[in-house]
C-alpha cells in the first residue's frame, strides 16, 4: 500500500476548497514518504473539472461519470468509490470534514473494514501508519491516533486549517475514466430541497461575523451582515440566537453546529460558551465585541473591545469602508 487518494467534494459544478486544501496536503505527505496522489471525482458532466486538482498537485485523477450521480447518495457515492480504493490500495484516503464527508466516510470505512479518523488538524506518517491530531472534549484538548489494520487510513480534515497550496510546477493529468455499474445502486434521490441562498457556506469562509443573546432580536442582524459583505465573509450565529428564531440552524456556530476554522472571526455579543467555543476556537484570529468584561470569550479572543456593540459595529463598519476597497 502507497500513496494518498483523495475523494473530491463537488457543489453547484464547482470543486469545494476543502477538497483542494486535501489535495495539498495529500501532496506533502507523499512527499515525505513517496507514493502517487491521486482524486476520486464521481457525478455527471463532471470530467473537466480534472485539471484543477493537477495544479495541486494531483498526478492521477480518476472520474466516475454517470447521470444517477448528479446528485449525492451515500449508497451510490459508496458503491462505486469502494471498488477503486480495492484496486488502487492507497495508504490513506482523505477529504474535507464536511456533512457529505461526515455521512460518506464511515460508510466506505466500514464497508472496507478501515478505521476512520475525522476533523483532523494534523496529519504525518509514523512509518507505515497515518497519525493525526484531532481535538476532542468540545476542542478541550488534542489527541493524536494511529489507525492499526492492514487497510487503508480514512480521515477527514478540518476546512480551513490546511493550506490549498498550488504545486510548482503543477501536473498534468489526463482524466482517467471509470466505468461502473450504476445499476445496482438502490438508492434513487426523489426530491433535493436545500436552505440557503447562495451564502458562503460557513465551513469554507475566511471571515465570519457572529451574533449572540446580545443582538437582542433577529432585525439587528442586518448590521452583522453589512459588516461581513464588506469583509467578504459570512454570518454566523450562537446557539441562542438560533433557539430564539434570529437566525436558521445552517448558520449555527458550535459543538451542535458547525466547526469553523476562519482567518477572522468576529464575536458580538457571544458570551462564550464552552459549546460555542468548541466551533470556532481554531479561527486564526478572533475578535469579541461585549459589553461584560468578564465575558468568557475574551479569554480566547486575540483582540477585545468592552463596549456596546449597537454603538461599536457600526463605528467599525463605517472605518472599515474608508480603509477596504470598493
Amino acid at each position: 500500500m502507497s500513496g494518498v487518494m483523495v475523494i473530491a467534494e463537488i457543489k453547484d459544478g464547482k470543486v469545494k476548497k476543502s477538497s483542494f486544501e486535501a489535495v495539498s496536503e495529500g501532496r506533502r505527505l507523499c512527499g515525505e514518504r513517496g507514493g502517487e496522489l491521486s482524486v476520486l471525482l464521481a457525478g455527471d458532466g463532471v470530467e473537466g473539472l480534472a485539471g484543477d486538482f493537477g495544479k495541486y498537485g494531483a498526478g492521477r485523477v480518476f472520474v466516475i461519470e454517470d447521470p444517477v450521480l448528479s446528485t449525492y447518495s451515500t449508497d451510490g457515492y459508496a458503491s462505486v468509490f469502494a471498488p477503486l480504493i480495492v484496486k488502487e490500495k492507497p495508504a490513506a484516503i482523505l477529504m474535507g470534514n464536511s456533512i457529505l464527508a461526515r455521512d460518506l466516510m464511515p460508510r466506505l470505512a466500514a464497508r472496507l473494514g478501515c478505521g476512520l479518523m475525522t476533523d483532523c488538524v494534523e496529519l504525518a506518517f509514523e512509518g507505515e501508519k497515518l497519525s493525526v491530531l484531532r481535538p476532542v472534549f468540545g476542542g478541550k484538548a488534542l489527541v493524536r491516533e494511529t489507525v492499526e489494520g492492514d487497510g487503508p487510513a480514512f480521515a477527514t480534515i478540518r476546512p480551513n486549517v490546511f493550506p490549498a497550496d498550488p504545486a510548482d510546477p503543477p501536473e498534468k493529468v489526463e482524466p482517467e475514466k471509470v466505468p461502473c455499474d450504476c445499476a445496482e445502486i438502490r438508492t434513487r434521490l426523489i426530491e433535493r430541497v436545500e436552505e440557503g441562498d447562495g451564502r458562503i457556506d460557513l465551513t469554507e469562509a475566511e471571515v465570519i461575523v457572529s451574533g449572540g443573546r446580545g443582538m437582542k432580536n433577529a432585525g439587528n442582524f442586518k448590521m452583522l451582515e453589512e459588516l461581513a459583505s464588506l469583509l467578504h465573509g459570512a454570518v454566523g450565529a450562537s446557539r441562542v440566537a438560533v433557539d430564539s428564531g434570529w437566525r436558521p440552524h445552517s448558520d449555527q456556530v458550535g459543538q451542535t453546529g458547525k466547526v469553523v476554522s476562519p482567518k477572522l472571526y468576529i464575536a458580538c455579543g457571544i458570551s462564550g460558551a464552552v459549546q460555542h467555543l468548541a466551533g470556532m476556537g481554531t479561527a486564526r484570529t478572533i475578535v469579541a465585541i461585549n459589553s461584560d468584561p468578564e465575558a468568557p470569550i475574551f479569554e480566547k479572543a486575540d483582540y477585545g473591545i468592552v463596549g456596546d456593540l449597537f454603538t461599536v459595529l457600526p463605528l467599525l463598519t463605517e472605518e472599515l469602508k474608508k480603509v477596504l476597497p470598493d
